[in-house]
């Protein structure tokens, strides 16, 4: 039976839960703009799209409750078996799993939909945690075998995703692990060869078709989305001009012209970051991002404050997670970075996403609860003589 811990409110951190109450208000907003126009209306009506999201969040939130509760000991003895887990969603995607934008992503199970592979973000972060956790137990050095292992580790789940092939999660998850890595101790030769694999990696896999040709043709679009105004680069395209539309304080929320016309497609999943830009306007939307700053900022604390390897390693692995996929789905949006469909955290619909999302924020919460309870005096101080 699974150790449950009591838990005050005042206990957690409330900058960091200000920062995700606020980033899901705001998220659910956009979600409910996105979806309310007449071009994208559901046969439930204007608010079917949102009342789901809507419910995403309850969930997630009761899941993420679940990791706060539980005690750290528990959360590291239960981080290789959500591993397993998150391998045994991610070979059944390839069996079994459904298709859509290109990608062999999904699970469809009765009337609900399951990306495993958002799931494994949190299932690497949470094992290569427990690995480090453990060698630094034993007093021994993270070295060339325990790297090696690290990336064995961390390359099953990441091939499978680009047997998909999903090129956005697996650069996310590239990320995080390098993040993890460089949070560890490892030298400085093994990130930079790590970063200098990757990127030849990405040459031979272009110059020798690998890549599928949607895929190199949104690269393509990338690098001059006039190449293919109405194919490849449309969605950059119509993602500029919602958010050129917004000016300084946006057209005002469910008004927007792109928004609510339908012009940008996934606008309530990839693309949620132009209905802040074109409703919102260059101070709502930078505000959003000043939200996620905040989340950010209180991860690395919360790392660097905890006061053993698997909190430091797991805060820190969160916290290049969130901060990788928010500048690929925002930078995308801007049209800094090519399309590569990872969607916003904690704003995108999409439950996979919002689930580890939310399950993660609970892990920080949970560390950083860890942290204040261990800096505690163990005795009460006697009150000094008058």
């Amino acid at each position: 039976m699974v150790t449950k811990q009591r838990v005050r409110l005042r206990e957690l951190d409330r900058w960091l839960l200000v920062a995700v109450v606020a980033i899901l208000v705001v998220g659910t907003l956009l979600v409910w703009s996105a979806t309310s126009g007449a071009e994208r209306q559901t046969p439930g009506g204007a608010t079917a799209y949102v009342q789901r999201h809507v419910l995403n969040i309850v969930i997630g939130l009761l899941l993420g409750a679940g990791v706060v509760v539980t005690d750290h000991r528990w959360v590291r003895i239960l981080a290789p078996v959500f591993y397993l887990a998150s391998l045994v969603g991610l070979l059944l995607v390839l069996v079994a799993g459904t298709t859509i934008n290109g990608s062999r992503s999904w699970l469809v199970l009765g009337g609900m939909s399951l990306q495993p592979a958002e799931l494994a973000k949190l299932a690497v972060v949470l094992g290569l945690a427990v690995v480090l956790a453990e060698r630094t137990e034993r007093r021994a050095a993270v070295g060339t075998a325990e790297v090696l292992w690290m990336l064995g580790f961390a390359g099953v789940p990441a091939l499978l995703i680009l047997a998909q092939p999903d090129l956005g999660t697996m650069l996310v998850l590239s990320a995080t692990v390098i993040g993890i890595l460089a949070v560890a101790g490892v030298p400085r030769r093994w990130l930079a060869a790590l970063v200098g694999s990757g990127l030849a990696l990405s040459a031979l896999m272009a110059v020798a078709g690998v890549l599928k040709e949607y895929q190199v043709d949104r690269f393509l679009a990338f690098t001059d989305p006039s190449l293919d105004p109405r194919g490849a680069g449309y969605n950059t395209t119509q993602a500029r001009i919602a958010i050129g539309n917004g000016g300084l304080f946006g057209e005002g929320l469910f008004h927007g012209s792109q928004t609510q016309s339908g012009f940008v497609p996934e606008q309530h999943t990839d693309f949620v970051f132009t209905v802040a830009g074109e409703e919102l306007g260059l101070v709502g939307a930078g505000l959003l991002i000043a939200l996620f700053g905040l989340l950010l900022w209180r991860a690395t604390l919360i790392s660097r404050r905890s006061t053993d390897m698997f909190g430091r390693v797991a805060a820190a692995g969160v916290a290049c997670w969130f901060g990788f996929q928010t500048f690929q789905n925002i930078g995308m949006c801007l049209g800094i970075m090519p399309v590569t469909g990872v969607p916003l955290p904690l704003v995108s619909y999409g439950g996979s996403s919002m689930f580890a999302s939310l399950m993660a924020v609970g892990l920080l919460l949970n560390i950083a609860l860890r942290t204040r309870r261990a800096a505690r005096p163990s005795y009460e101080p006697v009150p000094a003589l008058a």
